[in-house]
């Protein structure tokens, strides 16, 4: 999916976006796809290899696209101490659509879908 289509809801942690990026150059490749939401591009699952795709001037990264509103094998809350007791998925979309971010580890998505590992080199990521 193109990269300015993608829209995060909650921040990153930047030692975890160091490590990814480590391991992005190292392997050359990204190994797990985003999940985001197909009417609207909110990423779901994978705001730090979001991040690393920005840092590493990626044009595209590998997605799986769900109707997140209507997909039950999606579900999500929050993390414990977060402070907050509660997030819905309306709420998620809101927030990207705003252009809006909760604090990292706010959201807590349980996805009952196999997310396959997968081998996308960088170089295929960017534009020519």
């Amino acid at each position: 999916m193109d990269m300015a289509w993608l829209k995060p809801h909650e921040e990153v942690e930047p030692h975890r976006v160091d490590e990814l990026r480590t391991q992005f150059e190292k392997e050359g490749h990204v190994d797990l796809p985003l999940l985001v939401d197909r009417t609207t591009g909110t990423i779901l699952d994978g705001h730090h290899r979001f991040t690393v795709g920005q840092v590493l001037g990626l044009d595209r990264m590998p997605a799986l696209l769900f109707d997140y509103l209507d997909e039950t094998r999606i579900a999500v809350d929050t993390w414990p101490g977060c402070g907050r007791e509660l997030i819905t998925k309306q709420e998620i979309i809101d927030l990207a659509l705003r252009g809006e971010r909760t604090p990292p580890k706010t959201s807590r998505h349980h996805i009952d879908v196999p997310i396959p590992t997968i081998e996308v080199a960088l170089a295929d990521l960017r534009d020519p």
